[in-house]
């Protein structure tokens, strides 16, 4: 399967909608962009169970900026609807395949629980005045 256009319009109902979402932020100017077109493309074809889509910054720069891209080929990868892999610069076809087969082998499971664990334990800044559960001491819960 070729790569789609995303574009703010259509990016959170492909991401919502399939399991396993590639995108290549990326911009006619760019030279690695163009070196890197073509890995991507052909990787396209190779996994026609997972979408890849291109993300042209020019033309959607909110949609570059809600990710804050700095920098150009920048690649994504999306798995139910989580954002797993994040990597600016051109990869060589080699590690594109990689990173996919690692992706497509993860416990989304242990994911989520990871994510769920993650979210209860973060540190909080100066203001935040919220309960999680925790007490001030480090060791452990209230009781």
């Amino acid at each position: 399967m070729a790569s789609v256009e995303v574009t703010g319009k259509n990016f959170e109902k492909l991401i919502n909608e399939n399991g396993i979402v590639l995108l290549d932020f990326w911009a006619s100017w760019c030279g690695p962009c163009k070196m890197f077109g073509p890995i991507f493309e052909t990787s396209s074809e190779k996994h026609k169970d997972i979408v890849f889509g291109k993300v042209n910054t020019e033309e959607e720069q909110e949609l570059a900026g809600a990710f804050g891209i700095r920098s150009i080929p920048t690649l994504m990868i999306f798995r139910d609807k989580i954002l797993l892999f994040q990597q600016a610069g051109a990869l060589p076809e080699s590690a594109l395949e990689e990173v996919i087969g690692k992706v497509r082998d993860l416990d989304m499971n242990m994911v989520r629980a990871e994510i769920e664990k993650e979210q209860a334990n973060h540190e909080h800044g100066p203001g935040c005045n919220h309960d999680h559960g925790h007490d001030d001491s480090g060791h452990g819960h209230k009781h």
